[in-house]
């Protein structure tokens, strides 16, 4: 009990401020200038703050910069598959200045893939793709769908 008793009257003293100059020491001790406490003097800390400022705005400009380049191929993948356009992405783009495109590796991909599709919807291409097929699946395809049609039509007709 009388430890209950004095543990709660020295919190209570502490509180006060009247006792437990330690915390004031604490306080002392450490420089209040943050120049001191790196270190540096008052103008190198200031110039290495600026230099942090400076640091700082470069990288958010290029990663608003990533950002809008693929909020760029977003909007490119949406109009090429027909899908609803994104605010969200348009806003990106317009913070980044219009000035926004693919990136060259992605440009590349881009104009591969359209050559591509250019060379299926072509009539060389829709070519290719009859050399491609396999005629004896074709073929064996036509007889069985002409000999269930010929079953049918003797069902049906009594002269056949």
């Amino acid at each position: 009990m009388a430890f209950l008793m004095k543990s709660m009257l020295s919190n209570q003293v502490k509180n006060l401020g009247l006792g437990g100059g330690g915390e004031e020491s604490k306080e002392e001790s450490t420089p209040s200038d943050p120049a001191a406490a790196a270190g540096m003097t008052r103008e190198e800390y200031e110039e290495y703050q600026k230099q942090m400022v400076e640091e700082k705005m470069e990288r958010d400009a290029a990663f608003a910069q990533k950002k809008a380049e693929r909020a760029c191929l977003r909007v490119h993948l949406r109009e090429k598959y027909r899908l609803p356009k994104s605010e969200l992405d348009e806003n990106q783009i317009q913070m980044a200045g219009d000035d926004v495109g693919l990136p060259e590796d992605l440009q590349k991909m881009v104009a591969e893939d359209q050559i591509e599709e250019e060379d299926k919807d072509s009539i060389l291409g829709q070519l290719q793709n009859i050399q491609n097929m396999d005629v004896d699946a074709i073929k064996e395809k036509a007889q069985a769908t002409f000999t269930e049609i010929k079953q049918a039509a003797e069902q049906k007709c009594s002269v056949m």
